[in-house]
């Protein structure tokens, strides 16, 4: 059973309704990126779990010259809600990809 399958049939998002966020103002890198509204960074994803994803990841990334991938100028994941939303439905794919066969 998949995560957001789980939580659809128990209920728990009415529940919990706290760990979708998470925000360290007191790290010494906070904001990592520029957001509009730093009260609405989201510091869950602090290393992006879909940087592995290469091109499919869906974020604002680009490659170096020698093909290291550089994310510094993406702030999807660290958006409130929506960065949240888009790396569950991703993780999918990062399932089916290291899944063993």
């Amino acid at each position: 059973m998949w995560y957001n399958d789980y939580h659809d049939i128990k209920g728990l998002d009415i529940i919990m309704k706290n760990y979708k966020f998470f925000q360290n103002t007191k790290c010494e890198y906070f904001p990592c990126h520029k957001l509009e509204n730093e009260s609405e960074f989201n510091c869950l994803f602090c290393f992006c779990p879909l940087y592995m994803l290469g091109e499919e990841c869906g974020g604002n990334f680009k490659y170096s010259g020698n093909g290291i991938k550089s994310c510094e100028d993406c702030i999807l994941p660290h958006v409130k809600d929506k960065g949240y939303e888009h790396v569950i439905k991703k993780m999918k794919i990062i399932m089916e990809t290291v899944k063993k066969k």
